[in-house]
């Protein structure tokens, strides 16, 4: 920029992007680790969910180059809900990054339910605390611990341009869900958590540029198509949302981008599930991730 005869260099915009640290469900896929995503912005790492396996997930993801996810920098997440498969590597990423360096407390925020979940894991491990305290690992004392923050739906973090704000969703019997929305900068990323259709969603992701969402193949999981006695049609309409209602859901959000994680398929291939998108009316580009999978919006 020239301005009266001086030239000032204008700073550059920092890019915002979503990793993909985990696509996967509670089956043991070996290819695809617990439901965990990151948006790297700013030089910092905010993690969604904590599903098995994200610690080393993030690490591969540093080492291939996204140096934001590197064991010790980890020290923000979002749960959206309590169910195993989004927090069993909760406890993976309380120690493990401290154990390689990470000084700082880990930033937690989620429904409530955390904090008593939180101070059961720091008394399981409170021998491994006191071993690597007070000897010969002579471990730091503060980056094992937690600052927990049980959350409502509005704002709920601000680190000067990035805004998150929680807004709650309709996971079956789950009395606190949340999905979470990310302004950075100009861009907006949305994560639906594990939801049904939810009007509280779609207002959310207004006009986002990517909306992130789980989803589960209409076709594979219509009744017609189970056995008799089988309660998973009746399950699966009540906790999570289907290709064809997740098209829907997209067209009236008018997102700009779709991008299915936590991908419940039986036998449904990605391109069954997109044409099942395309079914419920949306005609904007749809990815199904794999795990460390980078989206840039």
């Amino acid at each position: 920029m020239i301005l009266f005869g001086l030239t000032f260099q204008t700073p550059p915009v920092p890019e915002v992007k979503v990793v993909f640290l985990g696509t996967g469900t509670p089956r043991q896929d070996p290819d695809r680790s617990g439901p965990a995503a990151a948006v790297v912005y700013g030089g910092q790492a905010y993690l969604v969910d904590c599903g098995p396996g994200v610690v080393r997930r993030a690490a591969l993801a540093a080492r291939q180059g996204t140096k934001e996810l590197a064991a010790p920098n980890l020290k923000t997440v979002f749960v959206t809900h309590l169910h195993s498969d989004h927090t069993l590597g909760y406890p993976d990423l309380i120690f493990s990054p401290w154990v390689v360096g990470r000084s700082d407390p880990l930033q937690a925020f989620g429904p409530k339910g955390l904090d008593r979940m939180t101070q059961n894991l720091e008394a399981a491990y409170a021998e491994d605390i006191q071993i690597r305290t007070e000897g010969l690992e002579h471990g730091n004392r503060t980056g094992y611990k937690l600052n927990v923050h049980e959350i409502k739906p509005g704002p709920i973090f601000q680190s000067g341009d990035l805004k998150v704000t929680a807004f709650p969703v309709k996971h079956g019997t789950w009395e606190f869900a949340y999905g979470y929305r990310f302004q950075a900068g100009s861009k907006v990323i949305v994560f639906s958590g594990d939801t049904a259709p939810s009007d509280e969603l779609i207002k959310a992701a207004a006009d986002c540029d990517v909306l992130v969402h789980e989803v589960y193949s209409k076709d594979e999981f219509a009744p017609e198509n189970r056995k008799g006695g089988d309660d998973w049609p009746t399950y699966m309409k009540a906790f999570h949302t289907s290709a064809t209602e997740l098209g829907k859901i997209a067209a009236q959000c008018h997102a700009k981008a779709l991008v299915l994680t936590h991908v419940l398929r039986r036998k449904a291939t990605d391109a069954d599930l997109i044409e099942e998108v395309r079914q419920g009316g949306y005609a904007g580009p749809v990815t199904v991730a794999k795990d460390l999978d980078i989206v840039t919006p």
